[in-house]
């Protein structure tokens, strides 16, 4: 199988509107018990339940699984915590597809060998599931928007250097797709901006050193597998114009709210998609509450991205009016960094900067986002040659 050929024909068919679910009964919050739709992880609450959910189909699947969202659950708890993590052989094809911050994976050997490394650099490591968004099913596959809180203390050397001592709490998204028993296509966001600074470590030496380093798998990333990234899963139409509804349509509301914030220089009234008091939680440890903050972080990003030639490549959602809706949208955009700022003083150099965002959307308004993009990867390429 090459690497040259087109990642959308090689691995899944996109979704259709007829793959997202409008009940929440398979959902985290009903796996686990909490108040409502949409709440996240509380550290009190038992991580994996006596009850798995209800059954859905699953055929391929491991017959303990009964729904998706057990699945994701609780093969992330028997890799990560109970450190069976020879583990993912079962659960990532042999040639799968993992598009991170810095490139392509190709292989689950080089995940388990990934895993191992970062166990090792981390011994009490937890990744502890805050939400998921889902779609799709045992046919065309699941896939699964998986957000995460990684927990735990830097007591092993790691590729960042010697054993810090530092406990650290970073959340990440993982976007799989899952048939029979494997997660064949990824695109996941590590966060590693936010890993680094925890660390006590200085990012933008730390971007230096890994430019001048030269052994970052996949990085630099080229030009064939930056195309690949943006198609691997995507629509060749959005479903909201192959699929056209009358009334409240996810799709079309958060490719207009990506198209206002991130897709524009200049933003339309951000007000007819966000709530006055929206949560956020971002990359590198942005965190913060307001839609005047929001703006802010817009600006410096505008700023220091120009000419942008930006598109959503994937959106599915979870959830119906009555409940809210929980949504993933996979985004990117070429660019030029000719402002100073956020990224540092202008490079003009081109850029890759691509995200995963999740919404909770609730009575058509934006109440909670949480943006992650490949930061550190950003830094690296203004620092290229």
């Amino acid at each position: 199988m090459s690497d040259k050929q087109s990642v959308n024909q090689i691995l899944t068919a996109p979704l259709t509107r007829e793959h997202m679910p409008t009940t929440t009964n398979i959902s985290l919050s009903s796996y686990l018990g909490r108040k409502a739709f949409g709440d996240g992880w509380l550290p009190e609450e038992k991580r994996i339940p006596e009850s798995f959910g209800p059954r859905q189909a699953m055929a391929g699947f491991e017959e303990i699984y009964p729904n998706i969202i057990d699945y994701i659950v609780r093969i992330t708890y028997k890799i990560w915590e109970d450190r069976d993590i020879d583990y993912i052989g079962d659960t990532y094809s042999n040639d799968s597809y993992v598009f991170d911050d810095f490139g392509l994976q190709r292989g689950n050997k080089k995940i388990i060998a990934d895993t191992y490394a970062t166990t090792g650099a981390f011994s009490d490591i937890q990744l502890i599931t805050d939400d998921i968004v889902w779609a799709g099913n045992d046919e065309l596959g699941y896939h699964t928007s998986h957000r995460v809180y990684m927990v735990g203390t830097n007591d092993g050397d790691s590729k960042f250097g010697s054993a810090t001592g530092r406990r650290v709490k970073v959340p990440l998204i993982a976007n799989c797709v899952a048939k029979d028993n494997k997660i064949y296509l990824e695109h996941v966001l590590y966060n590693t901006a936010a890993l680094i600074q925890q660390l006590g470590l200085d990012l933008k030496q730390t971007a230096r050193n890994m430019v001048a380093d030269k052994s970052t798998p996949g990085w630099p990333r080229d030009k064939h597998t930056w195309q690949n990234l943006r198609q691997a899963g995507s629509p060749r139409q959005a479903i909201s114009l192959a699929q056209p509804i009358v009334g409240f349509d996810p799709d079309a509301f958060c490719r207009e709210a990506f198209s206002s914030t991130l897709g524009k220089q200049t933003g339309a009234d951000l007000s007819l998609f966000y709530r006055a008091d929206i949560e956020f939680i971002g990359s590198n440890n942005r965190q913060f509450t307001g839609l005047d903050s929001y703006l802010s972080l817009l600006k410096d990003l505008h700023i220091a991205l120009t000419d942008c030639n930006a598109q959503v490549d994937e959106v599915y959602w979870t959830g119906n009016e009555v409940e809210g809706y929980l949504t993933s949208v996979r985004w990117s955009l070429d660019a030029v960094h000719s402002g100073a700022g956020v990224f540092g003083e202008a490079s003009n150099k081109q850029i890759q900067f691509w995200g995963i965002t999740q919404h909770f959307i609730v009575k058509g308004k934006i109440v909670k986002e949480w943006m992650m993009f490949n930061e550190l990867d950003v830094l690296m390429q203004t620092m290229a040659d």
